[in-house]
């Protein structure tokens, strides 16, 4: 004899409300891999001529690869800070690299409670970063107070590879806040601890940075163990005992070869298809990098010191092997990633990127955007903002220069003289830009006190 079961409209509705409260079983992993001091052309989907990258390649064929993807800055720290924060780092006075723990030790991003890895790991997210600090030495600016669950790396711009110590030759490596001692090249530590954390956290969705120093000088061949000279000075084709290309050569691929171990460990725990992986790099090549075919180099705002090869690779959420001219900078990584988590962030985190995976699925356009830098560094005082394509340069307080970037990359071909017009309207959105990130700079330094 059948029953007939009779559920109230109340009952259903409750059933129903009960599911969708559920929190989703296939929250996507995140793998971000950012390497340093990185050309344009340093890689091998991006024309690099002498340089094997099979396995960064691997993700432009499985996935998107950007052509106009620009880093918040010209150098490392201040790239890093509009990462984490997910906004421009001059909101946070973060527009140069951090000196040593002697000069810029009170120095840092301040933890807000609402950094990138700790809006995810308020979803659930086991959070990692192994490798490339740069954005504080004390411990209310370390990665665990920023939302890392585990760190393991440096907190310094550079280290020797070997020797794992700073500009200053003092020991700087760190497990979490404590200080260790670990033998080994830094690029290959870096990968066996990326590779060991997908395997400790297969069964959770995680959030894992991997922050290579390569190819950050001191250009040290991974394969001639090595005390860097001058505690890590950067050679310079004028030097004695200068380094090399075919150094250069190694370091990178070398570093392609602990991607390629990353991207089977994802396989080996069956986590590739549900792994939303990035690959990028934190600004412009140095001397011995490729940035062709763009125009000078790490420091400056030409093309060649703050765009930077991005990749997304996604299975299921954006396509293999297409090539966008989408527009997209560092901080737009960390919409994508909370987006992709589904993490609605607070009002108040006031993102400034956007989420980039609706605009490089099949089919889609890509949209205008409006872009701003500032560095003051390394003898450097420039301005820039590209709003499309054209873009509006300032070396110096009143020397300024517009280029079509999509028409000239190689910023050969000044045209500010044909098009006063457009340089007086992107003046404005400069100046404009400048005066509000300045106010909150102004207002968080007031408010923090003196250092």
């Amino acid at each position: 004899m059948r029953r007939l079961l009779v559920f109230s409209a109340a009952a259903c509705v409750a059933v129903i409300t009960s599911l969708h409260a559920q929190p989703s079983p296939s929250l996507p992993n995140i793998v971000l891999i950012i390497t340093d001091d990185v050309g344009y052309g340093d890689i091998g989907s991006y024309g690099a001529p002498d340089i094997k990258t099979p396995n960064i390649d691997s993700l432009a064929k499985a996935g998107v690869r950007f052509t106009q993807f620009y880093a918040n800055g010209s150098s490392c720290t201040p790239t890093r800070a509009g990462l984490i924060s997910g906004r421009y780092q001059q909101r946070f006075a973060l527009e140069r690299p951090l000196g040593g723990p002697t000069g810029d030790g009170n120095l840092g991003l301040p933890a807000t409670g609402q950094s990138l890895p700790q809006l995810l790991r308020g979803r659930g997210y086991a959070t990692g970063l192994i490798g490339k600090w740069h954005l504080g030495y004390l411990p209310q600016f370390s990665p665990r107070a920023h939302g890392f669950e585990s760190f393991f790396g440096f907190k310094s711009g550079f280290i020797d590879y070997f020797q794992h110590t700073d500009g200053g030759g003092r020991p700087d490596l760190f497990e979490d806040d404590k200080p260790v001692t670990v033998d080994g090249y830094m690029t290959d530590l870096i990968t066996e601890r990326s590779v060991k954390f997908i395997g400790d956290h297969a069964r959770s969705p995680f959030f894992l940075e991997v922050a290579y120093n390569a190819a950050h000088w001191p250009y040290q061949d991974p394969d001639r163990p090595s005390t860097a000279i001058r505690n890590s000075a950067h050679l310079l084709p004028y030097d004695e005992n200068t380094d090399t290309r075919a150094a250069y050569v190694k370091i990178m691929e070398r570093t392609d070869r602990g991607v390629g171990q990353i991207l089977a460990a994802l396989d080996r725990a069956g986590l590739s298809q549900n792994t939303l992986v990035v690959f990028t790099n934190d600004n412009g090549g140095e001397w011995l990098s490729r940035n062709a075919p763009l125009f000078n180099r790490k420091f400056s705002l030409y093309e060649g010191g703050i765009r930077v090869p991005a990749i997304i690779r996604w299975p299921g959420h954006v396509p293999a092997g297409a090539v966008t001219s989408q527009v997209g900078i560092t901080m737009d990584l960390s919409a994508t990633f909370l987006a992709a988590a589904g993490v609605a962030p607070p009002a108040d985190a006031k993102l400034e990127g956007i989420d980039l995976v609706p605009l490089i699925r099949a089919g889609a356009k890509p949209i205008s955007r409006t872009l701003f830098w500032r560095v003051a560094t390394a003898g450097l005082n420039q301005r820039a903002v590209r709003d499309g394509d054209w873009k509006l340069l300032f070396e110096g307080s009143a020397r300024a220069s517009l280029f079509d970037v999509n028409q000239d990359l190689g910023e050969r071909n000044d045209v500010a003289a044909s098009n006063t017009t457009i340089v007086r309207r992107l003046f404005q959105q400069l100046q404009a830009w400048e005066k509000d990130v300045d106010a909150e700079a102004k207002t968080r330094a007031s408010a923090s006190g003196p250092r």
